[in-house]
C-alpha cells in the first residue's frame, strides 16, 4: 500500500472515526469539544515559525516537557506549537504549560487527521522551522508535507518494538517512503536503531541517544509538599501504597491484594490511580461496592483512620501521589497493555512492583531487574505477599531505592544528545 491508497482509504474511513469519536465522547465528553481543530479547522491563534512537537497523549506529553522547557530556554525568540490527540494530553498539556511565563512562547491545539489537506492547512498556519514528533507517533501524511515544505522531522525518544517492526514491514511502500523522510531518528537503543534502518530510514539519520525519561528530574518542593500533606492524614506512620495507571481488569486485582494486607495491617492505604479520566468514577464506585472505606483525591478532604482506598483522580499529579507512598506499583503490567514508565517512581526513590505485562519497556525494565529495584508478580497472591515482605523489611526497601536512583543516573544524558541532534537541523 502507498500513500495515495492510504490518502483514499483515510478518507473512507472517516464516517467509522466519527462514530469512534462519538463512541469515545460517550466515555469521556472532553472528545466532543474542539473536533473541527482534528480537521485543521477553528485552529487557535498561532504563532508561525517556530518549533512543532507532537506528543499523542499523557505519557508522551510528560516525557516531553523537559525538552520543550529546554528548547524555550535555549530559543527563547521561537514560539513552541505542541500537538495532541486525546483530551487528556491536552489538558495535562495546558496544565504544564498554561501558566503565565509561557503565555505567547508555548501554544496548543490537537494534531489534525492524517489527510492530506488537513495536513498541508495545519502546517500553513503554524510554518514551523523544525518538527519534532516524540517516540513512535508517525502519520505519512503530514511527514510528506512537512518534507515538500522543506520542514526537518526529528522522531524525538524513538522507540520500535520487533512486533512493530513486523507490522510497518508489511507496509513498506507506505513506510519506508515516510521513514527516509525523516531528519533525524533519535532512538533508545541499537537494537532499535538497527530496525530503523532495515525499514528504510536513512543510516546518517538514525542516533542512539537514549532515553530522555532517565533525565527526569524532581523539584524539592514536591517532596516537602508531600512530606506536609502525609503528616496530617491518620494515623500517623501508617503504610501507604500506590497502584498507579492502572487499566480496566486491574482494579480487581489490586484491590483483591489490598482486602489481604487489611488483614495483616489494617491501617495500609491504597492510593488508586486509574489511568484514563473516563473511569475515574467507575474505579470508584467499584471500590465502594468490594466495600471499601473510599475517598476521591478531589474531593479535597483529609485522610482519616477509617479510610482504605483514596481514589487518585485528579489530572497532574501523578509525580505527588508517587511522593505521598512508601511502595509503588505501576500498572498496565497486570494485563497485556505493555506497561507504563518506570522511572518516575524510581526517581523518587520508591521501590518500584510492576505485573509481568512489559513490553512496552523491556530495556528500562532488565535495568531496574539487574539493579534489584524492581520486583515483578503475577496476581493478587503475589502482589499482597510482596508488599506485606517489603514493609517488614526495610533493609530491602533500601537496596530498591538505591538501585532504581543508580539506574537513574547512569542512563542521564539523552536530552543533551537529542537536543544537540535538533540544533544541527535548527542551524542548517
Amino acid at each position: 500500500m502507498n500513500r495515495t491508497l492510504y490518502s483514499v482509504l483515510f478518507h473512507l474511513a472517516l464516517p467509522l472515526i466519527a462514530l469512534r469519536l462519538a463512541w469515545r465522547a460517550w466515555q469521556a465528553p472532553a472528545y466532543a469539544r474542539r473536533i473541527a481543530e482534528r480537521f485543521a479547522l477553528a485552529l487557535p491563534p498561532l504563532k508561525p515559525g517556530g518549533i512543532w512537537l507532537h506528543a499523542v497523549s499523557v505519557g508522551e506529553s510528560i516525557a516531553a516537557a523537559p525538552l520543550v522547557r529546554e528548547l524555550l530556554a535555549r530559543y527563547p525568540e521561537l514560539p513552541v506549537t505542541i500537538t495532541c490527540m486525546t483530551p487528556t494530553g491536552s489538558e495535562r498539556i495546558q496544565v504544564m504549560f498554561g501558566g503565565p511565563e509561557y503565555a505567547g512562547r508555548v501554544q496548543h491545539c490537537y494534531l489534525p487527521y492524517d489527510l492530506p489537506w488537513a495536513a498541508a492547512r495545519f502546517l500553513r498556519r503554524v510554518r514551523p522551522r523544525l518538527a519534532v514528533i516524540m517516540e513512535t507517533e508517525l502519520w505519512p501524511n503530514h511527514i510528506h508535507q512537512c518534507a515538500r515544505l522543506g520542514i526537518p522531522v526529528a522522531l524525538a525518544n524513538a522507540r520500535l518494538s520487533e512486533r512493530s517492526a513486523r507490522g510497518y514491514a508489511r507496509f513498506a511502500r507506505l513506510t519506508a517512503p515516510m521513514l527516509a523522510e525523516l531528519s533525524l531518528i533519535a532512538v533508545q537503543t541499537e537494537a532499535e536503531a538497527e530496525r530503523f534502518r532495515q525499514l528504510g530510514a536513512r543510516p546518517e539519520a538514525v542516533q542512539v541517544t537514549g532515553s530522555i525519561k532517565f533525565d527526569l528530574t524532581i523539584d524539592p518542593a514536591l517532596r516537602q509538599r508531600a512530606d506536609e500533606l502525609r503528616a496530617t492524614w491518620q494515623p500517623a506512620g501508617r503504610p501507604v501504597w500506590i497502584a498507579a495507571s492502572t487499566h480496566a481488569g486491574e482494579d480487581e486485582i489490586i484491590l483483591a491484594a489490598h482486602r489481604e494486607l487489611l488483614r495483616q495491617n489494617p491501617h495500609a492505604l491504597l492510593m488508586l490511580v486509574p489511568r484514563h479520566p473516563e473511569r475515574f468514577n467507575s474505579v470508584f464506585e467499584l471500590c465502594q461496592r468490594e466495600g471499601f472505606a473510599t475517598l476521591r483525591r478531589s474531593a479535597g478532604e483529609p485522610v482519616g483512620a477509617g479510610h482504605q482506598v483514596l481514589v487518585g483522580d485528579s489530572m497532574g499529579e501523578l509525580l505527588f501521589l508517587y511522593a505521598l507512598a512508601d511502595l509503588a506499583f505501576v500498572g498496565g503490567s497486570l494485563v497485556a497493555n505493555g506497561g507504563h514508565n518506570l522511572l518516575e517512581p524510581a526517581a523518587l526513590g520508591k521501590p518500584v512492583l510492576s505485573g509481568p505485562h512489559l513490553f512496552n519497556f523491556l530495556e528500562i525494565a532488565a535495568l531496574l531487574r539487574e539493579a534489584d529495584a524492581l520486583c515483578e508478580v503475577a496476581d493478587a497472591e503475589q502482589l499482597a505477599l510482596a508488599l506485606q515482605q517489603l514493609w517488614q523489611q526495610p533493609e530491602q526497601q533500601a537496596v530498591m531505592r538505591a538501585g532504581g536512583l543508580t539506574v537513574m543516573r547512569a542512563n542521564q544524558g539523552a536530552l543533551a544528545r537529542l537536543l544537540g541532534g535538533l540544533q544541527t537541523l535548527l542551524e542548517r
